[in-house]
């Protein structure tokens, strides 16, 4: 008897993570149908086209030359318009901020957060279904456009693609999801912290730029302050430039453009500073396995996911913490 009313007990209060799919499902269908959505879907598809097409008329002439010529869809320019990668890179952040920076304060404003909590939805489930929401949104529309992608270059190029480079492909795919993921979180944070929309998107981008245009300029600055040369020694130049890298992979612009270049460029055998034996066999262009280029950007990506988790547990602490009023 004592056993059955705990269970009952515990069916009425419910787990914590009750309602997380309902919250998902409903987010989702806001991204997905809103007007914001639907611009960023057209330019980036736009974008995917212009860069592809641009780089498709270039490698026409390669066809059967180039073992990993679908790789090269996404990193080959063409001017005016840079590689594709390049675009991602660019668009990538703008697309995760603008799905995460009213997520929690547009329920404030709009006075239904109480409303919402007021229902079988608890903290948890709200604040990690929106996180979700706009996580998989992000998926969704990145992974429509690598199919776009590869889509277009399997019918333009007539060939089909090989084993590795799919995998190569599909790895990029991954990785710039997570990309996404941190832009993400830190829009959730600040939509957390800030209870202005605007103030959340504009912190949001600030600390982008931030990263972006400024930090790598400051790691070299803080790198020559820390660890000056004052003899010309070379362990003296070899340690500022390890501190100086150390403080640029800080940076997820660093991170990202460090996994892009392994997987999508085989032939690239390390990454940061080389020393002579790691140049065996890159002087003949020999590629490395799909295995060996994952471990060499384990730690970049290693470095993405732990920063996404970081930021959205930041994040999670905030949002318990706040008061809700009806």
């Amino acid at each position: 008897m004592a056993l059955r009313l705990k269970q009952i007990r515990r069916a009425r209060e419910g787990s914590p993570w009750t309602g997380l799919w309902a919250v998902v499902a409903k987010e989702m269908a806001d991204h997905l149908t809103s007007v914001r959505m639907r611009i960023l879907e057209v330019l980036i598809a736009l974008t995917a086209f212009g860069t592809v097409y641009a780089a498709i008329l270039r490698l026409r002439s390669t066809v059967g030359q180039d073992p990993f010529l679908f790789l090269r869809l996404f990193t080959t320019e063409r001017e005016p318009l840079p590689a594709f990668v390049g675009f991602l890179g660019f668009l990538v952040p703008l697309v995760a901020i603008a799905l995460g920076f009213d997520a929690i304060n547009g329920e404030f404003n709009r006075r239904t957060i109480s409303r919402v909590l007021a229902q079988p939805i608890y903290r948890d489930a709200l604040l990690f279904g929106k996180f979700l929401a706009g996580f998989f949104t992000l998926a969704l529309v990145l992974t429509t456009i690598w199919l776009l992608v590869m889509g277009l270059g399997l019918l333009t190029l007539g060939v089909p693609p090989r084993g590795e480079e799919v995998m190569r492909s599909l790895w990029f795919l991954v990785a710039t999801i997570f990309y996404g993921g941190i832009w993400l979180a830190l829009a959730l944070l600040f939509s957390i912290v800030f209870r202005q929309p605007a103030s959340a998107a504009l912190a949001s981008i600030a600390v982008w730029l931030f990263f972006t245009a400024f930090w790598g300029m400051i790691a070299d600055v803080l790198a020559q302050v820390l660890r000056p040369v004052r003899f010309g020694f070379p362990q003296e130049v070899l340690a500022q430039a390890q501190l100086g890298l150390a403080l640029t992979r800080l940076s997820p612009n660093a991170l990202y453009s460090e996994i892009t270049l392994a997987l999508l460029h085989p032939t690239v055998r390390a990454l940061g500073l080389l020393l002579p034996i790691q140049l065996q066999g890159a002087i003949l262009g020999t590629p490395l396995p799909l295995r060996q280029s994952l471990l060499l950007i384990w730690p970049q990506l290693t470095g993405l996911i732990a920063a996404t988790i970081l930021l959205f547990a930041l994040g999670y602490v905030l949002f318990q913490r706040q008061e809700i009023r009806a």
